[in-house]
């Protein structure tokens, strides 16, 4: 078997080394451009569980590695003055370039060929080798060669940054953030071996525009840099090594093999630098390639399962970079936050650590957080504990004169159910078991304000007095027999009306029975949906009527709240979306004009509703299609809302159009609440594949929302926030008198759970190679 390799970093000499274990008679050569010991960046980072890896793939390499590594436990956070270390992480850092000769020489006692300043361009002078592996790094030569193939998508990130080296001896992974006449500045820096650490400077281009960066060479950054963080540096000079200010390509290639070519590493797919996954990823990437030549029969069928099966670890790596990454693009949102919260917002940026690990690792720091968090709810006129605070889900919020018992929301979900738009004892039912589980606010699905407005024949509506009454049944339920408050979203379906119900085929028009639909502009859903009739002012007339009738029958019904329905490709978003609005007149082009119909309707509804009860407006902060809503659209749609008195924004995305690539993931949807709350400063309300009472600290205590709503939880477990309640002992919960034995079980069996849990996790935890390296140099014990 004969292997070309081209490029000698960490993924193509890794795979070299595999791949001649695996076939110790394979005839494997690498190419490298540059000469053997040039290297460009200082160091490389690596978590435990990465070293892990090493170690059961190439033992020889992995005690070499380790033998050269500098090790930390903390992280160190530095912002207006404060610092905050969080231990419990377990990185090591290593020099980028004692790395590249380690795997060089692990690649020669193999028997590896390696060729240096070896300019590869042409693939075809590899013609007789059975697979070639593509490793030239992130401006790939061979990629560009076969974009149309490759089809490669690159996404050259707004910030601006520099990759230097200093002396300065450093004890944690450590973050500075720092504020100057320009804007602000952000320092990543690590040490990787005794004497020197890692320096990555960043900025947002409007700061590194007004410091005077552009143009300046390498030396004149690093004076720059070093005037700005010279008060951390002690004197310690930075170092450059091609040290040219950029912005980073986010690379993801649609394709990863072609022939018997295949991408790896930068090449393939690049990281955002702030997880410090680029050099894990291109190692793992080797890792990946090798196990699959292992076990499939032949070379073709070893690259499908390869690229299939990595995959999916590829993109979860890099969704957790691009979150990070959007968090220090737009860190400025976040810098009038109490330092600790900012601190916790670090830590938690990208969604791999949340509250509940982070306060098994590093305790103090999150009762800090708790402390900071019951602080800035007293300040808001509650009388809570802030030497022994709840957690965040289980603290207080007002809106308006209304007080909301804790932050878990029931998330407004339609039930299909309803009678000719008439609640039925399913309801009663379904939202008082919700109430009485303990969540401090419980919506309605989407209740519709005229018969034409349903989605389907089963949808809930209130526009007479029939429903009226069942509503009221339900509310006087809701507020008899628990501390729940409980919010009338109202809607009209516009283009999606007339459908079926969710389980005999989502959006799929109905076969017969159905009614004239209307939209902002007359686009069918599906191409073969019934085509709305575009909405004239005479029927934008009735439809802001039969909004304003079916609020004061809320408010007869004595619902706390109301939310206007304006997202998923209803009638209001419809005018929202340029992808359902193509109108000419006044209420088309422009977001202001798009916007106008949607906030002649919420001013009509605020007009009657009570001034002292709360309005929300549910918002799709994006339609996840190409000329849609973006994140920025949303800030200014929530503020024309804010202005116009909504109390809540409720933010949700999509469901606009059919074509729609939504991203998903757990939260998926919070970085948009993040956004709309923290740049439209208004509260929020996030929702969108959030499980857990742990992912509901993690977002309130970072300032991403101020509610939290979950739906697909309660719908399996009614009693959803009673058991968390129970969990982070939440003793001031509400329960009604006659399940008050069972919530003194729960609580007591909750405090004996969560120790042993917290046990067995600490236990489990594998010591981290700090700790194993400070066991191994440790001086033995007298006899």
């Amino acid at each position: 078997m004969k292997v070309a390799i081209i490029g000698g970093g960490p993924a193509g000499l890794y795979a070299a080394i595999l791949l001649k274990k695996q076939r110790p008679g394979a005839d494997i050569t690498v190419y490298e451009r540059n000469r053997a010991d040039d290297t460009f960046g200082f160091g490389v980072v690596f978590s435990d569980a990465t070293l892990d890896n090493f170690e059961k793939h190439d033992l020889p390499s992995y005690r070499r590695i380790t033998q050269e590594f500098a090790y930390w436990d903390d992280i160190a956070v530095h912002f207006r003055g404060t610092v905050h270390r969080v231990g419990g992480n377990g990185f090591c850092g290593c020099s980028r370039q004692k790395l590249l000769l380690i795997l060089q020489e692990r690649a020669r006692e193999l028997g590896v060929v390696l060729h240096f300043e070896a300019d590869v361009d042409d693939e075809s002078r590899f013609a007789d080798a059975d697979l070639i592996l593509l490793a030239d790094g992130i401006n790939s030569r061979f990629r560009e060669k076969y974009v149309d193939h490759f089809q490669p998508e690159v996404d050259l990130r707004t910030n601006k940054f520099a990759w230097m080296g200093s002396t300065r001896p450093l004890d944690a992974f450590t973050f500075i953030f720092q504020e100057t006449e320009w804007g602000p500045f952000i320092a990543h820096a690590y040490q990787y071996e005794a004497g020197h650490s890692t320096w990555i400077f960043e900025t947002d281009p409007k700061t590194f525009e007004r410091a005077g960066l552009k143009g300046l060479d390498e030396t004149q950054s690093a004076a720059r840099m070093a005037e700005i963080f010279g008060w951390f540096l002690d004197d310690h000079k930075l170092l450059t090594n091609r040290s040219m200010w950029r912005n980073f390509p986010m690379i993801r290639s649609k394709r990863w093999v072609k022939d018997n070519m295949v991408l790896l590493g930068d090449a393939k797919a690049s990281a955002h630098f702030s997880i410090g996954s680029g050099t894990k990823l291109a190692m793992e990437d080797a890792i990946a390639l090798a196990d699959a030549m292992e076990k499939a029969s032949d070379i073709k069928a070893a690259l499908d399962v390869y690229e299939h099966g990595r995959r999916e670890e590829v993109e979860k790596t890099q969704h957790a970079a691009d979150v990070s990454l959007v968090w220090f693009e737009h860190v400025d949102r976040f810098w009038d936050f109490d330092p600790v919260q900012f601190a916790f917002g670090v830590m938690t940026r990208s969604k791999a650590i949340t509250y509940d690990n982070l306060k098994l690792r590093a305790p103090d720091f999150v009762a800090e957080v708790e402390k900071s968090f019951a602080k800035q709810v007293r300040a808001g006129g509650f009388d809570v504990d802030t030497e022994k605070p709840a957690v965040p889900l289980f603290q207080p919020f007002r809106l308006r004169e209304l007080e909301i018992a804790n932050r878990a929301v029931m998330s407004p979900m339609c039930m299909y159910s309803a009678k000719e738009g008439v609640p039925t004892d399913f309801h009663l039912v379904h939202y008082g078991s919700r109430a009485i589980g303990g969540a401090g606010l419980i919506f309605t699905e989407m209740t519709c304000v005229s018969r034409d407005a349903r989605i389907t024949p089963g949808c809930a509506g209130l526009w007479n007095d029939e429903q009226e009454a069942g509503w009221r049944r339900i509310v006087d339920f809701v507020h008899g027999n628990s501390a729940a408050k409980i919010c009338l979203q109202l809607g009209h379906a516009g283009r999606k009306g007339a459908t079926k119900l969710m389980w005999d085929g989502i959006d799929r028009p109905l076969d017969e029975g159905g009614w004239d639909v209307v939209s902002a502009s007359p686009l069918p859903y599906f191409p073969d949906s019934q085509v709305p009739r575009e909405l004239d002012r005479a029927g934008m007339n009735a439809v802001r009527d039969s909004f304003v009738a079916a609020a004061e029958r809320g408010e007869r019904c004595g619902f706390d709240m109301l939310e206007l329905h304006c997202a998923h490709g209803y009638l209001l978003a419809s005018f929202i979306s340029p992808l359902t609005n193509t109108r000419t007149d006044e209420y088309g082009g422009s977001l202001e004009n798009r916007l106008r119909f949607p906030l002649e309707i919420f001013e009509a509804l605020r007009a009657v509703w009570p001034s002292h009860k709360p309005m929300s407006v549910r918002i799709s902060a994006t339609d996840w299609a190409e000329g849609g809503i973006t994140g920025d659209d949303a800030v200014a749609i929530a503020r024309a809302f804010a202005e116009a008195g909504v109390d809540l924004v409720d933010v949700s995305t999509g469901q606009t159009v059919r074509d729609a690539q939504p991203v998903y993931g757990r939260m998926f949807q919070t970085p948009f609440s993040d956004q709309v709350r923290n740049e439209a400063r208004v509260a929020t309300m996030c929702v969108g594949n959030i499980t857990t009472a742990d992912q509901a600290n993690t977002i309130l205590a970072a300032g991403r929302a101020d509610l939290v709503a979950l739906g697909r939880p309660h719908l399996v477990d009614p009693f959803f926030t009673m058991r968390a309640a129970a969990w982070y002992g939440a003793k001031d919960a509400y329960c009604p008198p006659q399940y008050l034995p069972g919530m003194d079980q729960i609580f007591r069996n909750s405090v004996r759970d969560r120790q042993d849990l917290e046990e067995l996790r600490i236990k489990a935890k594998p010591k981290t190679r700090a700790e194993l390296k400070a066991e191994a140099t440790k001086p033995l014990a007298a006899e």
